[in-house]
């Protein structure tokens, strides 16, 4: 890890080596040997809170909405008259929910000037020469304006605080004096965040606004309709009221406007994307990114899912790198902390310094592919993975197989709401009323997917619409990472380590974590969910007749995963998923044309051919359902 990162934590280090400084570094205090180092107080760094301006009023007061910004920078390099770039977290968060795996807030003194910062960020880069800025977004904590969730009034109080680093939007302190940022900085900015502060950072990248150079999603998302809808089947009811309410800062007044336009923006009657979805869709301008990017995405998130981070990925046509993790819903800080910090280090010396250290020629990729393990790519998906498809066989007539020849006949299955996904996929080689199984033959030598899985079902429904969800089960016993616990993955201790300087208010000291792992004889690979009525299109229903056959795709969240040798790889269909999604259950029976489907997988390897039945997979008892039907309780991004 870098030097800054050895001097403060004991008994780790890594070497790197760094190209020469450039010309345009030389007499910087905090530039040394290739890197920026701590040189100057954090204790005494300025602490200040300015208000900047937006173009917009959304909270109709008839005065511009304005965003909160507190900020910490080195007293030193203003006395120097060095002027800094940015790492620029825009939230949320601050006052309602906090940030990080200890839920820190923001804290001021009595004249309302910040004295802490949640997170580690201003106290390791603020004194490597960074100003490190926080910004409550629209309608939240200390900001005027409405939250509108995901949209234009969200996204543009952000790039407000970016266009105000650069001299082109205005600020004000408590008194209402002008606040320049340009007199210390250059106006060179990235974004930093997890979940909706990340999601921010790629709204504002999507706008090509000038001077931010980088940004880091953490678990982020990259359109709000996929998060909260599941191609046309609905996630939440009131989903985006819910967060709204959850953040709020203003009184419920001022913003009754903005929750009455997002809930008839959202249509949860019909699951369509429209006008108001295609607001929250930042991967649509992709191409206006010039800002370089780091993802971090855990492979197996059931909150923020995979498809996030998968095609806002392919979209980009810009310097990025990505880690990819087995854990969900959790930061990299908690789970390879020393590794994670040097990285963001040497990514932001890189793009937000200029320092030519080697970041950007190093692999783009880097994977757990077990507990413990990492590899470095140079790409992803994989590029040896090939789109691989699949047939689905007849079996024993009760469990399918996968691969081989195409099975002859149909399926038939009944929507079954209360069926829980552990039910669903225990004991694959016996009936389960709800769900069908199919099977591949042990697996011979070992295969990786990579990417994003479909399954193509030829399907009569005697509704007219019906949800369909698939699961991708790898069945065989192994060790894996225990997403599913309440940690998602990971076990926080008492012990703690220090990562950037302190004060008496804010310090840089962090519980550690380790992985929380399990020794289980199956795990759910991925999962994918459509609405058949859905299925020409998401901006519209097409009902299904009785009478017809009809073609559906259910495209499955992007995932990397390899299965050893002796393990088999389970498809497991069902329709209506009450752990997921609310369940819009029609109570449809669904028959299913064998030859016509199929399940196409992005394969590294190939799947043995299949005896003309399936194995019999045993498993342990599947514990008592989790949830009976119930309503799905909405999570926060």
């Amino acid at each position: 890890m870098g030097k800054g990162v050895a001097a403060v934590v004991a008994g780790v280090a890594i070497g790197l080596t760094f190209c020469a400084v450039p010309a345009a570094a030389a007499g910087i205090p905090h530039v040394r040997g290739g890197e920026t180092v701590p040189v100057y107080s954090y204790e005494n760094a300025v602490r200040e809170s300015v208000w900047v301006q937006t173009t917009l009023d959304n909270d109709q007061d008839g005065a511009p909405d304005r965003v909160a910004v507190d900020v910490v920078r080195p007293r030193e390099a203003a006395e120097r008259r060095l002027k800094i770039p940015v790492i620029l977290e825009a939230s949320p968060y601050y006052s309602c929910c906090g940030r990080g795996n200890e839920s820190e807030l923001k804290q001021y003194d009595a004249t309302g000037t910040i004295t802490k910062q949640p997170l580690f960020y201003d106290n390791y880069f603020v004194p490597r020469g960074y100003a490190f800025v926080a910004a409550d977004l629209a309608g939240t904590n200390r900001s005027t304006g409405c939250m509108d969730v995901g949209g234009r009034e969200e996204v543009l109080s952000a790039k407000a605080v970016v266009d105000w680093l650069n001299g082109r939007a205005k600020a004000t302190y408590a008194d209402g004096t002008p606040a320049v940022a340009t007199r210390w900085t250059n106006g060179r900015t990235g974004m930093i965040g997890k979940s909706w502060d990340g999601s921010v950072a790629n709204g504002v990248a999507a706008t090509g606004v000038e001077g931010l150079e980088t940004i880091v999603p953490i678990s982020a998302i990259s359109s709000w309709y996929d998060y909260q809808r599941y191609n046309g089947v609905l996630r939440s009811e009131d989903y985006p009221e819910y967060l709204h309410r959850v953040v709020n800062g203003r009184p419920a007044a001022a913003c009754a406007a903005t929750v009455e336009q997002l809930d008839a923006g959202s249509d949860d009657a019909t699951g369509n994307y429209n006008a108001y979805w295609a607001e929250r869709d930042y991967r649509k301008d992709a191409r206006k990114v010039h800002a370089s990017v780091l993802i971090a995405h855990g492979i197996n998130d059931t909150n923020v899912t995979t498809t996030q981070f998968a095609q806002w990925w392919s979209r980009l046509d810009v310097p990025k790198k990505m880690w990819l993790y087995q854990q969900g819903h959790v930061d990299p800080f908690d789970i390879r902390r020393g590794e994670w910090v040097d990285t963001l280090h040497q990514w932001f010396d890189r793009w937000l310094q200029g320092l030519r250290n080697g970041i950007d020629r190093e692999p783009a990729v880097t994977i757990e592919t077990a507990p413990g393990t990492w590899v470095n790519e140079r790409t992803w998906p994989a590029h040896h993975a090939r789109p691989t498809k699949v047939a689905l066989g007849n079996g024993d007539g009760t469990t399918g197989t996968l691969g081989g020849r195409p099975g002859s006949g149909t399926r038939m299955w009944t929507d079954a709401p209360g069926l829980s996904e552990a039910a669903a996929v225990a004991s694959p080689s016996t009936a389960v009323p709800g769900r069908v199984a199919f099977l591949s033959a042990p697996l011979t030598r070992g295969v990786r997917i990579s990417g994003t899985p479909t399954v193509t079902l030829r399907v009569r429904v005697d509704k007219p619409t019906t949800e369909l969800t698939a699961r991708l089960v790898d069945y065989g016993t192994a060790t894996r990472v225990n997403y599913d616990s309440r940690g998602e993955g990971i076990t926080t201790l008492t012990t703690e380590s220090c990562w950037g300087a302190s004060t008496a208010i804010d310090d840089a000291c962090y519980r550690d974590t380790t992985e929380n792992v399990v020794t289980a004889d199956h795990a759910i690979l991925t999962r994918g969910w459509q609405d058949a009525a859905h299925r020409v299109s998401l901006r519209f229903v097409t009902p299904l007749r009785p009478d017809r056959w009809y073609t559906v795709t259910v495209p499955m969240q992007a995932t990397d995963q390899r299965l050893p040798a002796g393990h088999v790889l389970g498809l497991i269909l069902q329709a209506s998923d009450n752990e997921y999604s609310t369940p819009q259950s029609t109570g449809a029976t669904i028959d299913l044309d064998l030859r016509a489907s199929s399940l196409t997988l992005p394969l590294a390897g190939a799947l043995p051919t299949p005896s003309t039945t399936a194995p019999a997979v045993m498993t342990a008892p599947a514990p008592a359902a989790k949830l009976a039907p119930r309503e799905f309780q909405p999570l926060l991004p």
